[in-house]
């Protein structure tokens, strides 16, 4: 990678929770952005700073031109959400991006996935593998970063945390919450991100991305009804299935239905990092997870009325599917 002139990175997903915290980093760091979007004029309102181009990972034509003149690809779309069988989509957006890259010359890609569990992963976090073992496997080299709970507003799995801790009056534990995994803030996984553009070149790679400290889902629970000044009244029950949790989720958080399977289903083991650290590797700390967790509540709070319209709009989406179901 040149130091003569300003890297120039391509971001798929820059519309997404992580790219919109990701694109002010590598402005300020000096980077030429180039944002790949679904509808680049819609994108260019939110981000008026950024070089906006189509871009559809379901349409690798779009893709080539999009990465055009470009040294660095990140790769942060997510399908999850978008329901239907999208492992498949993300198979074949992981196959495009690879080859729009390759055709284009990219020096590196860097892209964003789940830790692993060490015995069997859940359909999503399977599909973040396979999507990061596509990409490793072409001839542009590949940094693979792994999250798991990423905290701050945006974020699924944080709502779903958000959402329980402060507005049961007591919590139901079923066994999964037990279980452990290495909660990281936003602004550190941008900060992951921006530095894996700029690491030595090297083979392709996995890299870990934990936060400060090893908790099980119920002390991240207590640590922010803490914040929230709420006394945690907990009562724990094995005989809670995930399937019946996914449903306790959807109707307690902002989160849908189908977003609580899948993010119960990811947590049913311990979530440890099995590789190296981006931390090891750059020399630096994530911030601690309080400070962490403060951040996210203040945003939140900025945001009270939105969150409360979201929160009515889930509810009635959440009443619909539960009659489909129960009257097929």
């Amino acid at each position: 990678m040149s130091d003569s002139s300003p890297l120039s990175v391509f971001v798929a997903g820059a519309t997404g929770f992580v790219g919109r915290h990701l694109l002010p980093a590598l402005r300020a760091a000096g980077v030429h952005v180039v944002g790949g979007s679904r509808d680049p004029a819609k994108a260019a309102h939110t981000a008026p700073d950024v070089e906006w181009r189509h871009a559809d990972l379901g349409d690798e034509a779009s893709m080539i031109r999009a990465m055009r003149g470009c040294s660095v690809a990140y790769d942060l779309v997510h399908e999850m959400g978008g329901g239907g069988d999208y492992p498949e989509r993300e198979r074949r957006g992981a196959e495009a991006f690879r080859r729009a890259a390759e055709h284009n010359g990219v020096d590196r890609i860097v892209y964003l996935g789940g830790v692993m569990p060490a015995g069997a992963a859940s359909k999503h976090l399977e599909s973040r593998a396979r999507t990061g073992a596509i990409l490793r496997a072409g001839s542009v080299e590949t940094v693979e970063l792994r999250a798991a709970m990423i905290v701050g507003r945006g974020s699924a799995s944080w709502t779903m945390v958000r959402d329980l801790a402060g507005r049961l009056p007591a919590m139901v534990l079923p066994t999964w919450t037990q279980n452990h995994s290495w909660p990281v803030g936003i602004e550190d996984v941008a900060k992951a991100l921006l530095a894996a553009a700029f690491l030595p070149a090297g083979p392709s790679r996995i890299l870990e991305v934990p936060g400060p400290e090893r908790l099980s889902h119920e002390e991240v629970f207590r640590r922010v009804a803490a914040q929230l000044d709420r006394r945690l009244t907990a009562v724990r029950v094995p005989v809670l299935t995930p399937r019946l949790s996914s449903y306790w989720v959807a109707l307690v958080t902002n989160v849908d239905l189908s977003m609580a399977r899948e993010l119960v289903a990811g947590v049913v083991r311990d979530l440890d990092p099995t590789h190296a650290t981006i931390w090891s590797v750059i020399g630096e700390e994530p911030r601690p997870l309080d400070a962490v967790i403060g951040s996210a509540l203040e945003d939140e709070a900025a945001s009270a009325g939105e969150v409360r319209a979201h929160r009515r709009s889930r509810l009635r989406a959440l009443a619909r599917q539960l009659r489909r179901e129960a009257h097929p």
